[in-house]
C-alpha cells in the first residue's frame, strides 16, 4: 500500500499536472484567438483582396489539422504515454506558428495553420488522460475546470493582444505568431520537468500489488465507442463546440463590421466570453462534483440556456444588450458545461483506453471546428452578414440538448 509520504508527494503531482494543463490551454489559445481580430490587417498584407470565406478557412486548416489528429493521438497516448506524444506535439506547433510568421501568401498561413493544428492534436488526449489517472474523483469536474480556464484565459488575452499590439499600436499582425512560438517552447521544457512516465501514473492511482495483478476486464470496441448513449454525447459536443467556435472566430470581426465596435474594444468585449467563462465553470463544476447524480441535468440545462444567451446577443438592439448577451453565454456556455461532460464521460466511457476514448469523443466536437468557421463566412460573403451563422449554432445546441437527455432517460428506464 502507498505510505503517508507517497500519498503527500502524489497529491503535490496532481495540483502540479493542474497547474501544467491550464498553462498548456493558455498557450494553445494564446495562438488560436489571435488572428481573427486581425483579419483585416493579414488581408492588407497580403494584398487586400482575400474573401471572408478565405480568412475564416485559416481556422478551418487548423482545426482540420486537430481533429486528423485526435485518433492518432488518443491512440499513441494509450500505447507510448502522454509526454512522448505531448513534446513533439509542441516542438511541431513551435515550428508551425513561425511558417505562418514567414508567410506571403494565404496558401502559406493555410500550410502552418493545418500543421499547427497536428501539433496541437496532441494535447487533448494526453491532458484528459492525465487529469483521469492523477485527480481524485470527488475533485474531477472542478479540477477539470480549473485546467479548462486556461482555455479562457489564453483566449482572452490572445484577442487583447492581438487587438492592442496590432490594431491599436500598429505593430506587424506576426508579433502574435513569435509569441505562440515562444510560448509553445516554454510548454515543452516544461513537460519535460513535470510529466511522469505512464507506470508512474499508475503506480500513484493504485496500490502496487493491485498493479502486477489487475487486467483489464473491459475492451474499447466499436460498440463500446458508440452506444447510443456515446453517440449522443458526441453529436452534444459537435453542437457545444460549433456554437463556441464560431463565435470565437468571428465575434470580433462581427462585432466590427456590424455592430461598429473600434479598436481595443473589439478584443475586450470579444474576450468578455473567455473571462465570463472562468467562474462560470467552477462554480457549475463545483455543484455538479456535489450532486454526482444530477450531471444530466446541469448539462442540458446549462447548453439551452447557453443557446438562449446567443440568441439574445445576436439580437439585441443595444451594446448593453450585447454585452449581457456575450457575458451571460461565456458564464453558462462551453467552458462551463465541458468540464461536466468530461466527468459525465469518464463515468460512462470503457474503464480501458480512455486516450482512445476522449480521442474519439473530440474528434467529433472538433469537426464542428472545421465546419463552422468557413460555413460562416461563406454565408457572411452571401447575404453580407453573419447573423446566420449565430442562429444555426443555436438550432445545433437546442437539438444536440434534446437528443442527449432523451437518450439518457431511455439509459435510465433500461437500467
Amino acid at each position: 500500500m502507498e505510505t503517508n509520504t507517497e500519498r503527500k508527494i502524489g497529491m503535490e503531482y496532481w495540483k502540479k499536472i493542474i497547474v501544467l494543463l491550464c498553462s498548456g490551454w493558455v498557450s494553445i489559445w494564446i495562438y488560436r484567438s489571435a488572428l481573427s481580430p486581425v483579419y483585416p490587417q493579414i488581408n492588407a498584407s497580403l494584398g487586400g483582396n482575400v474573401s471572408d470565406t478565405a480568412l475564416g478557412s485559416i481556422s478551418s486548416f487548423y482545426f482540420l489539422g486537430y481533429v486528423i489528429m485526435q485518433i492518432p493521438a488518443g491512440f499513441l497516448v494509450d500505447k507510448i504515454g502522454k509526454k512522448k506524444v505531448l513534446i513533439p506535439g509542441f516542438l511541431f506547433f513551435a515550428l508551425a506558428a513561425f511558417i505562418i510568421s514567414q508567410a506571403s501568401g494565404i496558401s502559406m498561413i493555410y500550410l502552418g495553420s493545418f500543421l499547427a493544428g497536428i501539433g496541437c492534436g496532441s494535447f487533448y488526449g494526453s491532458a484528459y488522460s492525465l487529469t483521469s489517472q492523477n485527480i481524485p474523483a470527488e475533485k474531477k469536474s472542478f479540477s477539470t475546470a480549473i485546467v479548462n480556464s486556461g482555455s479562457a484565459v489564453g483566449s482572452g488575452l490572445g484577442m487583447i493582444l492581438s487587438s492592442y499590439l496590432v490594431v491599436q499600436l500598429g505593430l506587424p499582425w506576426q508579433i502574435m505568431m513569435y509569441i505562440s512560438v515562444v510560448l509553445s517552447l516554454l510548454m515543452v521544457a516544461a513537460f519535460s520537468l513535470v510529466i511522469r512516465g505512464n507506470k508512474d501514473d499508475v503506480a500513484f492511482n493504485q496500490p502496487k500489488e493491485e498493479v502486477k495483478t489487475e487486467k483489464p476486464k473491459e475492451t474499447v470496441s466499436m460498440k463500446t465507442l458508440f452506444t447510443p448513449a456515446m453517440l449522443f454525447t458526441y453529436i452534444l459536443y459537435f453542437a457545444t463546440c460549433y456554437a463556441y467556435y464560431m463565435t470565437v472566430t468571428w465575434l470580433p470581426n462581427f462585432l466590427g463590421t456590424e455592430r461598429g465596435f473600434q479598436g481595443t474594444a473589439i478584443g475586450f468585449s470579444s474576450s468578455l466570453v473567455a473571462f465570463a467563462s472562468i467562474p462560470g465553470a467552477l462554480f457549475f463544476s463545483r455543484l455538479a462534483d456535489k450532486f454526482m447524480d444530477k450531471k444530466v441535468r446541469f448539462i442540458v440545462t446549462l447548453e439551452l440556456l447557453a443557446a438562449a444567451m446567443l440568441l439574445i446577443t445576436v439580437q439585441a438592439s443595444t451594446s448593453t444588450f450585447l454585452m449581457v448577451g456575450l457575458i451571460m453565454y461565456g458564464f453558462l456556455g462551453k467552458l462551463a458545461v465541458e468540464p461536466i461532460i468530461i466527468s459525465w464521460l469518464g463515468e460512462n466511457a470503457p474503464t480501458v483506453g480512455i486516450g482512445t476514448t476522449l480521442g474519439v469523443f473530440n474528434f467529433f466536437g472538433m469537426m464542428s471546428s472545421v465546419i463552422a468557421p468557413t460555413l460562416t463566412g461563406s454565408i457572411s460573403d452571401t447575404t453580407g452578414s453573419k447573423v446566420m451563422g449565430f442562429y444555426i449554432a443555436v438550432l445545433l445546441l437546442v437539438v444536440g440538448s434534446i437528443l442527449f437527455l432523451i437518450s439518457n432517460l431511455k439509459k435510465a428506464r433500461e437500467q
